[in-house]
């Protein structure tokens, strides 16, 4: 009965390596897919979220400026054919 037991010890380590082991593909896989997807990214020379809000934020900007620059303009030729 003891080497029963041995042996049922021995596979339930055996199949915990495994699992450690595969984990650890995994983890590896994952990490060289990223990397290899954001080279790929890179060199596409897609911009970041960061980036895009920030031309976003300032082509806001200068929309508001233009439109306010627009009604003084439109006050003052008003005011000159008056």
């Amino acid at each position: 009965m003891q080497t029963r037991n041995r042996i049922m010890d021995d596979i339930g380590q055996l199949m915990t390596n495994a699992m450690g082991v595969a984990q650890g593909a995994k983890a590896e896989a994952e990490t060289a897919m990223k990397s290899m997807l954001d080279r790929w990214m890179a060199d596409r020379d897609f911009v970041t979220r960061e980036e895009f809000d920030a031309v976003r934020a300032m082509a806001q900007k200068a929309r508001e400026e233009n439109d306010a620059l627009k009604a003084r303009l439109d006050a003052m030729e008003r005011k000159k054919k008056a």
